[in-house]
Formats: C-alpha cells, sequence, structure tokens
C-alpha cells in the first residue's frame, strides 16, 4: 500500500482547492495543465515511495551521525537524494532564468508533500533548501542568485536558515552573532561572521557538494533589537568565480541533537568563525535582515504546515493497513465472528477523522500556496495584494492548525493499532515522535495564534478576514447530502465572525487569552468550507456521468467534516472570546513557589 496521498487525491485537491485552473491562465503557468501536473505527481509518488519511503525506519533506527569530520547519513540515503536532484525535483517552482521550471509553488508544495509523507526527516533538507532559493531569489544581489541560485535550485548544493541561539529562540531580536567588514582586494564586500547557532535542521551533512548558509548576524553599531539584523550568505566552501566549490570557510557543526524523532534528520550546533574567519555576504541591505529571513520563514511556515499534512496522511494510510488486517472481537451481525477492526464503528470514527483531517489540512495548505502564487504573477496589482493579504491571514492557521492535527491523526493512528501501535516494529509509534516538533518549529503554535488574534486580525483594519468570512458564508448553501452539513458550516461562519469581532475589539494583551482556542476555531471552519467546496465539485462530477468511489468519499469526508468535527468550534467560542484573566489570578497563587 503506498504510504503517500495518491496523485488523484492530490490532483483534485490542486484543481479545486488549489486554484490550479485558475493559475495556468497567469503569465508564466501556462504549462500547469492537467496532463503535466499528472504526470508529475505520478512520478514524484514513485520517488516517494520507492525510494523515500524504504529510508524511513533505517533513518529512524540510525540516524544521522557526527564526527570531527562532519555529519553523515544512513547508507541509501545519498542515492536517494541524489535521484532527486537528477530528476530535478528541487527546481519545480524556481525561478526558470535560474536554472528551475516555474512551475506555481502549489505544484511543488504538492510534491514536497509525497516526500515528507514518506519520509518527513529527509524531507526537511529539501524544505529549507526551497527556502533559501525564496530568500536570495527575493533578497540577494544579482552576483548572487547568478551564481548560488541554479547551483541550489538544482539540488547540487544545499541551504539551511540559522536564527537560533541559546539566549534567542522565539526572541529573534536578542541574537549576538556578529559580522564585521573584512574587504580585501579581490572581494570588497566580503564580512567576517562570529558566533554559534543551534537547532539548525540539515545544517552539516554528507549527501551534496556545498551547503549555503543563511545567517542572521549584528553589525558593528548596529541598533538593539531585531532592527539591527542583517542576513548573510555563509557557505560551507568557498565557490570560485565559475561556481566550483574550493576553500573550506571557517564554519562547522560542532554537534547535533539527540531527539524524541526526526532522526534521519541532522540537527546542528553550528559555529562560526571559531578557528578560521567564516566569509560571508550580505543579503539585502544591512539591517534588513528581519524583512530577508521572513521570506524563508513564511515559506518554512507555510511547509511545515504541509508536513502536518503529510504525517496524518501516512499515519492514516499505515492505520488504515493494520485496521484492515487485524481481526479482533465479534461484530453486532448474528454470526459473532470475529472480524477485522475496520468493521467497528469507533475504529472508523478514528479513522474518518484522520482522513478528514488530512485532506482538510491539504485543501487548506494549497489555498494558502495558491494564494502566494496568485501574488506572484496576477499582472492585476489589486489581485496580487488582495491575494497577498490573504496568504498573510492563512499562514499562522495553516502552520498551526495542521501540525496540530498531524499530532493528533499521528496518536490515532497508535490508538488504533493498540499495544501493537505503542510498540516501535509497527511503525505507528514513529509518526507521533516525528510529528511532534512541527507545533514547535519555525515559530511555536501559540505564537502563530497571537500572531492571527494581534497582527492578522487588525491588518487593513479587519478587511481581510471579513472578506473571507463572507466568501464563506456565501457559498454554504447546497441540498441533499450536504445540506446538514452546509447548514452547521453556516453557523459555524456567523459564530467565527462574532467571536473574531470581539477579538478585534479588545486590547492585545486580552486577546491573547483566548489566541489559541480562536485559531482552533477558524481552522476547523475554514478546512470544513473547504472541503465542502470540493464535495459541491465532486457532485457536480458524478451528475455529468463520472461516478467513482473516490468522488463519493469525497462527499463523505465533507459530511463527516461539517457534520461530525465543525461542531467542535462552537465549544471553543467562550474560551476564545474570555480574555487573559483567569490566567493572572491576584497574588498568583496557580503558580506560586
Amino acid at each position: 500500500m503506498p504510504v503517500t496521498a495518491p496523485a488523484e487525491e492530490q490532483l483534485f485537491a490542486l484543481q479545486t482547492s488549489g486554484l490550479l485552473d485558475r493559475l495556468a491562465t497567469l503569465p508564466g503557468f501556462e504549462d500547469a495543465q492537467e496532463e503535466l501536473v499528472s504526470a508529475i505527481l505520478e512520478g514524484a509518488g514513485a520517488l516517494a515511495n520507492d525510494q523515500f519511503a524504504a529510508l524511513h525506519k533505517i533513518g529512524d533506527r540510525e540516524g544521522a551521525r557526527w564526527s570531527p569530520d562532519g555529519v553523515s547519513l544512513p547508507e541509501g540515503f545519498a542515492g536517494a537524494y541524489k535521484s532527486y536532484v537528477e530528476g530535478g525535483w528541487g527546481g519545480l517552482s524556481a525561478p526558470a532564468a535560474f536554472g528551475g521550471q516555474g512551475l506555481p509553488a502549489v505544484l511543488g508544495v504538492a510534491v514536497q508533500e509525497q516526500l515528507a509523507s514518506a519520509n518527513m526527516a529527509f524531507q526537511l533538507c529539501m524544505m529549507l533548501t526551497l527556502g533559501g532559493i525564496e530568500a536570495i531569489a527575493a533578497h540577494g544581489s544579482e552576483t548572487q542568485k547568478a551564481l548560488y541560485l541554479p547551483r541550489i535550485a538544482s539540488g547540487e548544493w544545499t541551504a539551511t536558515m540559522n536564527l537560533t541561539e541559546p539566549q534567542a529562540g522565539s526572541d529573534v531580536g536578542a541574537v549576538r552573532t556578529s559580522a564585521t567588514p573584512a574587504p580585501t582586494a579581490d572581494d570588497a564586500d566580503a564580512w567576517h561572521v562570529r558566533g554559534s547557532k543551534i537547532f539548525i535542521t540539515w545544517g552539516e551533512h554528507d549527501l551534496a557538494e556545498n551547503i549555503v548558509h543563511l545567517v542572521l548576524a549584528r553589525t558593528p553599531d548596529a541598533p538593539a533589537g531585531t532592527k539591527g539584523l542583517s542576513l548573510f550568505l555563509v557557505p560551507k566552501f568557498l565557490p570560485d568565480a565559475e561556481g566550483n566549490p574550493r576553500q573550506r570557510n571557517g564554519v562547522h557543526c560542532a554537534s547535533i541533537e539527540h531527539k524524541l524523532g526526526i532522526h534521519a534528520s541532522p540537527t546542528c550546533t553550528m559555529v562560526f568563525g571559531e578557528d578560521a574567519p567564516a566569509i560571508g555576504w550580505l543579503v539585502g541591505p544591512q539591517h534588513g535582515g528581519i524583512a530577508a529571513m521572513f521570506t524563508m520563514m513564511n515559506h518554512a511556515r507555510l511547509n511545515v504546515g504541509l508536513e502536518g499534512v503529510a504525517i496524518a496522511e501516512r499515519a492514516y494510510r499505515d492505520a488504515l493497513a493494520f485496521a484492515r488486517e487485524r481481526v479482533q472481537s465479534a461484530g453486532f451481525d448474528p454470526s459473532r465472528q470475529p472480524q477485522p477492526i475496520l468493521a467497528h464503528a469507533d475504529v472508523r470514527r478514528m479513522l474518518m477523522t484522520m482522513r478528514t483531517r488530512a485532506e482538510g489540512c491539504r485543501a487548506l495548505v494549497y489555498r494558502a500556496v495558491a494564494a502566494l502564487d496568485i501574488a506572484h504573477a496576477n499582472p492585476d496589482a489589486a489581485s496580487r495584494a488582495d491575494a497577498k493579504a490573504l496568504a498573510d491571514l492563512l499562514t499562522p492557521i495553516a502552520k498551526a492548525f495542521s501540525t496540530d492535527c498531524g499530532v493528533e491523526a499521528a496518536s490515532l493512528g497508535i490508538q488504533i493499532g493498540g499495544g501493537m501501535g505503542y510498540i516501535e516494529e509497527t511503525g505507528l509509534a514513529q509518526h507521533l515522535r516525528d510529528a511532534r516538533i512541527a507545533p514547535i518549529y519555525e515559530g511555536t503554535n501559540g505564537i502563530q495564534a497571537l500572531d492571527l488574534a494581534g497582527r492578522k486580525l487588525r491588518m487593513d483594519g479587519g478587511a481581510r478576514w471579513r472578506a473571507l468570512l463572507d466568501e464563506m458564508g456565501g457559498t454554504t448553501s447546497t441540498e441533499g447530502d450536504l445540506a446538514a452539513g452546509a447548514e452547521t458550516l453556516a453557523r459555524a461562519v456567523a459564530t467565527l465572525r462574532e467571536t473574531a469581532e470581539t477579538l478585534y475589539a479588545m486590547e492585545p494583551a486580552e486577546a491573547a487569552g483566548g489566541a489559541t482556542p480562536f485559531l482552533r476555531m477558524f481552522g476547523l471552519t475554514v478546512t470544513a468550507w473547504l472541503l465542502l467546496e470540493q464535495a459541491k465539485a465532486a457532485a457536480a462530477r458524478i451528475a455529468d456521468g463520472s461516478d467513482t468511489p473516490f468522488l463519493r468519499a469525497k462527499i463523505a469526508t465533507a459530511r463527516f467534516a461539517c457534520e461530525q468535527l465543525l461542531p467542535e468550534m462552537f465549544g471553543l467560542a467562550p474560551a476564545a472570546t474570555g480574555g487573559s484573566a483567569l490566567f493572572y489570578p491576584e497574588g498568583d497563587p496557580v503558580f506560586a513557589d
């Protein structure tokens, strides 16, 4: 049984939630037609299921290995990575001017989803590299783009994001790594970067010939906080004018972390300029580091949300396979014979929950990335601005809700496995261990909730979220099997609007107390809406004579989302609007020493 979403599901999600037909009308995206997209999804699925998935348990068991000479991956990883590079998978949505194929980012996201379902720890390497492409393409100099982008887009070189330091986790403004001008006769733009970074994903490995580090650092006399940060490009090997890696730069991996999961993803402590100068170059203007880094960070946040989708899908498929094979307990039929646990209602409830979470969050991530594609390619300035505002609004929801759902689905998978699920041999436990990092990194889910209830809710005077709720509320009427779900969705949209208006009127410190339940309300509602829209598209195809089990399943999933899962949001409204007072009782008796 394949471990990734089938191409049929992804294509349908791209056509509906991912707005693929609309994207194909935009300049530069004309090649994103169904035949090509289907071929890409089939090919990526083969790579994921045949090669990446084969390394999933091996990577978990053996993990990345550190030595003073560097970090190595288990046998097989280099060959799979070579296949990824030779297939041109990393350059699907990279700029055509620098060797990429220039296809919509949402199609590249669908490919990365397959790889993450097959092997999340491995796919993290590709995820960070794609973010590096975004940052350099948006903020790098023409020289940097010409020298670095073709090699990063091809996958010959990988890229990393270096923010975190022991004293500077979520508080990026506390970064102490320094950069000082170090001009030479040959290079007037060189800087020396000095300091250390922790938790650097794929900061060192043996799969590519060079690693390009994007490093936040503070220049001399820079102002305090985030306004004083600049972004530097610091390669592992300094390339010559033709781009050939030559001299080793003064950057090395001092250690890797021992973690709960994603064992094949080296999480590195990187040291810059300790034994030899670490030479780097500014990306963007001096003190413009946060803007440049957040190009990469926002890309990473959506792709972390995608990992929640990928884990939910993988956990669902593995749990479904187990439920089909595991014979246990008599059913309610007259024979009273033991039967596969798939026959039991509660097992089906859990499987339907997992499936619905995966498909709903896939729709959410695809819609957010499609909005970024429109913001990039639409020739109309107003349409670009509107799409960018929608992507900004959906990003914290996609990151937080999807990763929470990934953990939830992985936990349900273990529950379906029972005692067998709790032991490592079945592989169900690994999904939970791997998934648990996703709500933490690239901005914890609590921070995403604060961003939504604070900055995003007030963005443009609330125009964007009000417009989205108008769209959701205006498309919910339907008939037949979907009528009950549509009615629940209409009530949910009204409740979400009332809750959002209440939070909008609060002071930010008071609204912070309800930020997390509010984000979950939003996630539950928008995914139910997107799934209902998918179901309506499926019903239309059935009415046109294309009656298939896949389309029937789309309707069943949407009904489950609206009738079984969405009602949770009504119970969250009091917590979302309750303010922060309960968290700070007079005298602080709850947390007193």
